[in-house]
């Protein structure tokens, strides 16, 4: 009989929050294949790079756990965290000097032994060029804030001031980096139905 591993069932109150209203979670260390890089993600073959060799790798752990363990799970979408170097200098229409981390959260039976071996099968079937740079790392965001956005990513600022303001309003600060999970698949979504949960994580003001 095979096991089954349900990320999202188990942690459904990180990845279905409301659209109408912020919450505050607390997110506990969770595992991700990870990989950085720059530039903007709408033009940068360095982006779609990493996004290719972190779904093949994940699809290859994946399929590897059910032969070999008889463990079940699905794979996790797309996640990223955003920053600047600068954030006077941020802007949502020149995007070139945007940093991120793309990441996709894995069950905790991952080993970087199951990752290694994984990553020379991919190695042996695709030539990508991210694949050396993909990582196994423990992201702990901890106490954080959230909210849904629905819509296109052009319409985000709303959303993000409005969670900006709640967080102000709770009597906490912003001091990590812009995280946002990708509900929807944007290559096949239309625009006006994207889900995108906006996440920060939060300390108290001193």
């Amino acid at each position: 009989m095979s096991t089954v591993i349900d990320l999202r069932k188990e942690l459904k109150h990180l990845y279905k929050p409301s659209a109408k209203q912020p919450e505050i979670v607390d997110v506990p260390p969770m595992q991700f294949l990870m990989l950085d890089g720059s530039g903007d993600p709408n033009t940068s073959k360095e982006y779609q790079e990493a996004i290719e060799a972190l779904y093949s790798t994940s699809y290859t752990l994946k399929f590897a756990f059910k032969k070999r363990e008889g463990i079940e799970y699905s794979v996790m979408g797309l996640e990223g965290l955003w920053w600047v170097d600068d954030l006077s200098q941020f802007s949502y229409e020149d995007k070139s000097n945007w940093h991120w981390t793309m990441m996709i959260a894995q069950p905790d039976i991952l080993t970087e032994a199951a990752l290694g071996a994984a990553v020379e099968e991919v190695k042996r079937k695709k030539d990508l060029a991210a694949l050396p740079k993909i990582r196994l790392e423990t992201y702990h965001e901890g106490l954080s804030a959230q909210i849904m956005h629905v819509g296109p990513f052009s319409e985000e600022p709303a959303t993000i001031a409005r969670l900006h303001d709640f967080i102000t309003q709770q009597g906490y600060t912003i001091y990590r980096k812009h995280h946002e999970i990708y509900l929807s698949d944007f290559r096949r979504t239309a625009p006006e139905k994207l889900k995108t949960i906006i996440r920060y994580p939060i300390t108290k003001q001193a």
